[in-house]
């Protein structure tokens, strides 16, 4: 059984977890129709999992994780991509004080606990490095100096799918760098005039009430690293992102010529963790397969690269992800 310690039981995790419904309650009160959502962004605040947002605009990805920070208390920072932006637009830069005589930093929007990347395949490659590297790495260096960037820290991006005109898409090794790709849909007729009811007025209430504060998050994610993994569930884990790269094993040998490249270890790795996480959200201290597959699409969609020829066929990456999960045995 893959843990740490011992296994949290319902009673730690009910006391751990009482914030959750707050913070459901408190994104519902703005979002509407957005609960996988809020879900999602849930699990990337349980695991330190940076989220990548897709979908067309006007569909309120900007505007959930604005409700989110403001849930949570702790700092938020939001910074517009464009084309022209500078990688010191980002992370700051040294400035000369001709009083002193001597260079000082001034720390850029990246030193938040939550940064909202708008538009992030509008910013040019040197900016997305600069950003994706932040991630990775957890402190940025500014005039030779490295500097620690504050903990907790996740990058929320948000990608326009259907304008590429004056964009740069992340390449496939950037996009693994974010642990879910959750692509965000158009709403119900109910859901929509419901949205159109409570924003359509020259100006729309959308106060969202601090209801969790950054050491109780602290406190969850501890709680989330002791959920246990069963050695089968994890055997199963590791099978999943295996048929991604070697279909064929799998009895999938027509997904060969249409998978051009799988996932890597780094999907593994947040499979389990955020399986943990769906568990915890289930009051569980325990994974089960359905807390796997409840997760897997939004981990593997952006780590599979579907060829020309599955493109041509109609295919995307959630039915490839899909057909996976329908063929390979549960334990």
């Amino acid at each position: 059984m893959i843990e740490s310690e011992a296994r949290p039981d319902s009673t730690d995790i009910e006391a751990q977890s009482a914030w959750v419904p707050e913070l459901q309650a408190a994104l519902g009160g703005v979002l509407v129709g957005q609960e996988a959502l809020a879900r999602s962004l849930t699990l990337g605040l349980l695991t330190g999992g940076h989220v990548l947002l897709e979908g067309v605009p006007g569909l309120a990805k900007s505007l959930a994780v604005s409700c989110l920070a403001r849930a949570v208390h702790g700092t938020f920072s939001r910074l517009q991509f464009t084309p022209d932006l500078l990688p010191s637009d980002l992370v700051g830069t040294e400035i000369y004080n001709a009083k002193e005589s001597n260079f000082t930093v001034r720390q850029g929007p990246i030193f938040a606990n939550f940064v909202l990347a708008d538009e992030i395949n509008r910013a040019p490659a040197k900016v997305q490095s600069a950003l994706l590297e932040a991630m990775q790495e957890g402190h940025v260096s500014i005039g030779g100096e490295s500097m620690d960037l504050p903990d907790p820290f996740l990058v929320l991006a948000t990608q326009n799918p259907i304008e590429q005109e004056g964009t740069y898409p992340l390449p496939e090794a950037q996009l693994d760098r974010f642990a879910l790709k959750v692509v965000v849909e158009y709403p119900s007729r109910e859901e929509e005039l419901t949205i159109m009811d409570r924003m359509s007025r020259t100006a729309p209430k959308m106060e969202v009430p601090r209801v969790v504060e950054l050491s109780t998050i602290t406190e969850a994610r501890t709680l989330v690293d002791r959920v246990a993994v069963d050695p089968r569930l994890a055997g199963y884990i590791v099978d999943l992102v295996g048929a991604t790269r070697n279909p064929a094993a799998w009895g999938l040998a027509d997904l060969e010529t249409r998978i051009q490249y799988g996932a890597s270890p780094r999907a593994s790795i947040w499979l389990a963790l955020t399986a943990r996480a769906n568990a915890f959200l289930e009051g569980r201290g325990y994974v089960t397969p359905t807390d796997i597959k409840a997760v897997a699409t939004e981990v593997l969609r952006h780590r599979i690269m579907p060829t020309f020829e599955a493109e041509a066929e109609g295919l995307t990456s959630d039915d490839l992800v899909r057909r996976i999960l329908d063929t390979v045995p549960l334990p």
